[in-house]
């Protein structure tokens, strides 16, 4: 860019090449008697300046491309990828799982546990972790820049909406045994009906021991399932509304129909005590032990292509591991940053990030804290921690609504994701009036811009739909009220919060690649 000059000239001093600067030349000029005087101002702008040259007329649109018409983009790095996202997909079917496959991850490739190495000091490339309950996890490599001096943050959340167990939750009715249920995040209630359910979790007995519970995901185990009603005696129910249709408290799980023997002809409980006879025997719990569970309901269907051009994935909890999973990918390639690099993967966000586990807590605070006491050549005082946060740039790592040709009107096509052109930035989330949003400023998303523009990764402008049509969240605005500079951008998906959400194979990879090049950001 030219230098703009307000100086004047003095008389007897060489001009200076009109061709290396751009003068504009302010004067006051003597108005009448009473009016205000007014700058007069003078602009002359060279002729060879790069603004002026004549460029294209279709190179002034914004003109989003499609992913596999990328050329930098290699098809067999798209595929491959996304093997081994399905394959990672099918072992972390809850928030549990996915903390567990990406510990081991971490492991292998050279992570160590910050809260194991008895405060020893962290150098330039040093790789470390953190985890809090099973659920949150936070890895980093450190930079050859101090701490203090700003981190880039890459922040998903890998909870997902499904059918929690109840505390209490084992009955019996007509002969058949249940699991009482409660729903977790935003879900259509009847999607989840009549079809095959896995059970996932964990179950603390009396003795503190944990049992890891896993069934329905091996071809020969049980599965579980939320009974419908036939559509001959459904009259009434067509007759609800949709969100009535379904009342959430009579959604139980069935899981059993064989009684116990009978031992007299006032024996009660059969059904019910077969179930908790077959539980001890296999993992030596009691009725009382539930009470202390944590049980999940989630979808018993493996990732799988989709289309008969196996461009698409399709598996359940897209929303959000479909850039958690790009994101540890992505730490895992950042070797020596300039700018300590972090990996934040968080819980609880489809219940508003609440919690010791979710994005409100100071999880990610207290893990900068520590790396500047660990890494700093200075005293460590509190200043640094928010001299960091403050010099630090998130991307929140969340998906983002693809326009679905099937339910026109939901989304102003101009703003909207679709499958298969990139990345999709959201400058600010919320609903109707921008309630509840985080707005990036147009200084950092013009600097993601030229981020992907400079790596030629493909990126498209998006909103969470058409306004005062909905609206959403995400964990940008807890990390936004750090004075951490964020912005949304993440994999845009089809039948979002549904038991079988829909994403572009294309779309993975260029996420992958643009959490890479952020991480490196200088």
């Amino acid at each position: 860019m030219k230098e703009i000059s307000t100086e004047k000239r003095k008389r007897g001093r060489p001009r200076k090449n009109a061709d290396q600067n751009v003068s504009i030349a302010a004067s006051t000029v003597k108005r009448g008697r009473g009016r205000p005087p007014k700058a007069q101002t003078s602009v002359q702008m060279p002729i060879n300046d790069p603004v002026l040259k004549k460029v294209d007329a279709s190179d002034l649109l914004y003109k989003p491309i499609n992913v596999w018409d990328n050329s930098d983009f290699n098809k067999n790095k798209i595929l491959s990828f996304s093997e081994g996202y399905k394959a990672f997909m099918n072992k972390a079917k809850t928030e549990r799982e996915f903390i567990k496959e990406s510990i081991a991850l971490a492991k292998e490739k050279g992570y160590k546990n910050l809260d194991e190495l008895n405060d020893a000091k962290l150098n330039p490339g040093d790789k470390v972790y953190r985890v809090i309950k099973d659920k949150l996890m936070i890895l980093s490599v450190i930079g050859s820049r101090p701490v203090h001096e700003g981190t880039r943050i890459v922040g998903a959340h890998v909870d997902a909406p499904r059918f929690d167990i109840k505390q209490n939750p084992l009955f019996e009715s007509t002969d058949m045994a249940f699991f009482k249920t409660h729903y977790y995040g935003g879900i259509k209630k009847y999607q989840w009906v009549a079809i095959p359910l896995a059970l996932h979790g964990v179950i603390v007995k009396a003795d503190g021991s944990i049992v890891e519970i896993n069934i329905g995901e091996d071809e020969k185990d049980p599965v579980f399932t939320i009974t419908d009603l036939l559509p001959h005696l459904s009259k009434e129910q067509y007759e609800k509304k949709l969100n009535e249709a379904f009342q959430a408290e009579h959604m139980n799980a069935l899981i059993g129909s064989e009684p116990m023997p009978m031992e007299d002809k006032d024996d009660k409980d059969r059904f019910k005590r077969n179930i908790l006879n077959l539980l001890h025997e296999k993992y030596g719990i009691i009725e009382e032990d539930l009470i202390s569970s944590e049980l999940e309901l989630v979808p018993a269907f493996k990732a799988r292509d989709v289309g008969f051009d196996k461009s698409m994935i399709g598996a359940y909890a897209q929303d959000d591991r479909i850039c958690a999973y790009p994101a540890l990918m992505a730490i895992f390639e950042t070797e020596n940053p300039e700018y300590t690099a972090i990996c934040y993967l968080t819980d609880k966000e489809e219940i508003g990030s609440v919690g010791n586990t979710g994005a409100e807590s100071r999880a990610l605070e207290n893990f900068i804290a520590d790396l500047c006491a660990l890494s700093a050549e200075i005293p460590y005082t509190d200043r640094l921690v928010r001299i960091s946060l403050d010099r630090s740039k998130m991307l929140s790592a969340d998906v983002n609504a693809a326009y679905d040709p099937n339910y026109e009107g939901t989304h102003d096509k101009m703003n909207a994701g679709y499958l298969g052109k990139g990345i999709a930035i959201m400058k600010f989330s919320g609903s109707r009036g921008k309630s509840g949003a985080s707005d990036a400023n147009a200084e950092y998303l013009g600097e993601i811009r030229r981020l992907f523009n400079g790596h030629n990764i493909p990126w498209h402008i998006t909103e969470l739909g058409a306004v005062d049509k909905g609206g959403g969240g995400t964990i940008a605005m807890m990390i936004a009220n750090l004075g951490v500079d964020v912005i949304d951008v993440g994999v845009p998906i089809l039948s979002m919060h549904s038991p079988f959400e829909i994403a572009s194979k294309a779309d993975i990879y260029a996420t992958f690649r643009g959490y890479c090049a952020f991480m490196k950001l200088e």
